[in-house]
């Protein structure tokens, strides 16, 4: 049994039996390689030496892929400083809504086209509710990320929704959500289902779509139909308070993997161990155990195509008038303007996220580490493929 392991370990320890019966597309393959190399002498970085006593430490640069799971908090505290100055001083809205599983094997052959959907028809949700005077008459503020996963790595298309509660009048006016909720969760699901279905079949009818159900008009019917017989499930959490807790909230959901490394508890084996919560028993954290190259396959489900951002910003956030509309909200609601960005050091943050003094020698607790030499990259070449 090993313990401290990470994904990087997995996909070198069992990875080529995964690979030998594969074949990844190209953002898994990028990704594989990334995953693997990161933060190890492949990528090249730097020595470091103690001005007090000579020891030495050797830092190697990270991969920054996306899909890492060791390159996200920076990227995320990054993030997270924007995105507080973008905040209103009003309460917040978390809604979940999920695509059916009956989609998943269509996702698998057209994800950047059903993503897409999926982004366009909650935000037209959103917008269309936002905009109706008997809820609130005016332009929202919201931010939408997608995720395709659940605990046990299995595909569960989702997007989180933080909405600020209230929208801005064309007259300049800030209407608040009064009724302890933003919108009706049931209606919002029937809006939601309409909006993604018709999208839907207007991509299927010209032959966009490469599912082979969607070319076979009498599956293609069984499907639609099966998939308007159900609610879409829309969840509403409770209405969030302050600013802290709404950029906690963000930080939750924004940069994440399908997995994390503090998930994983260990290899046994040819079996990897690794912490969930079950959702079937009221969150419950227990100990899934799967076979390696099982848990690979439900890892590497998760990659999102390439170039796909799945973080958006809608109505008030939208990039186009984004400043503008923002100082409308702020002096409908006689909010004052936000602290301009302070670029933060990468020491500081270090001493922040670590609770350490980053550049302190932690043999002798007294010297500053400095930079002494440069590691270059080394990436092994890879074996000579034998001719056809």
């Amino acid at each position: 049994m090993s313990h401290g392991v990470g994904l990087a370990d997995i996909l070198r320890e069992h990875g080529q039996p995964y690979l030998d019966t594969h074949a990844l597309s190209v953002v898994q393959d990028k990704a594989w390689r990334a995953i693997v190399a990161c933060r190890t002498q492949s990528l090249g970085g730097h020595i470091e030496c103690c001005d007090r006593c000579g020891t030495l430490r050797y830092c190697y640069h990270s991969c920054r892929n996306r899909h890492c799971p060791q390159c996200q908090t920076r990227a995320k505290e990054a993030w997270l400083v924007a995105r507080r100055r973008e905040l209103l001083p009003v309460p917040y809205f978390h809604l979940v809504f999920t695509l059916p599983h009956a989609l998943n094997r269509l996702v698998g052959y057209d994800a950047h086209m059903l993503y897409k959907l999926l982004f366009s028809a909650v935000a037209d949700t959103l917008n269309a509710f936002a905009a109706n005077s008997s809820w609130l008459g005016g332009t929202p503020s919201f931010t939408l990320v997608l995720h395709t996963w659940k605990q046990d790595l299995g595909k569960h298309i989702h997007i989180h929704a933080l909405c600020a509660g209230g929208a801005l009048t064309t007259g300049g006016k800030w209407v608040s959500a009064k009724r302890g909720f933003l919108f009706p969760v049931k209606a919002l699901s029937a809006v939601y289902r309409g909006k993604f279905m018709d999208a839907l079949d207007a991509v299927r009818k010209p032959g966009n779509l490469r599912y082979d159900a969607a070319r076979d008009d009498a599956s293609w019917h069984t499907l639609i139909a099966a998939l308007r017989r159900h609610d879409w499930v829309v969840y509403a959490k409770q209405p969030l308070g302050g600013p802290a807790q709404v950029l906690e909230y963000l930080g939750r959901y924004t940069h994440r993997v399908a997995i994390s490394n503090e998930r994983i508890l260990g290899i046994d084996g040819n079996h990897v161990r690794f912490r969930m919560r079950d959702s079937a028993n009221g969150n419950r954290k227990k100990v899934m155990r799967l076979e390696a190259g099982e848990f690979i396959g439900r890892f590497m489900q998760h990659m999102l195509p390439s170039g796909f951002r799945c973080i958006r910003h809608y109505g008030l956030l939208g990039s186009a008038h984004k400043a503008a509309n923002l100082a409308a909200a702020r002096a409908a609601l006689e909010a004052p303007a936000p602290d301009p960005i302070v670029v933060e050091s990468v020491e500081a943050f270090m001493r922040r996220v670590t609770g350490i003094e980053w550049l302190n020698c932690p043999h002798c607790g007294e010297g500053e580490l400095r930079v002494v030499k440069a590691i270059p990259p080394h990436m092994p070449r890879a074996p000579p493929r034998e001719p056809p």
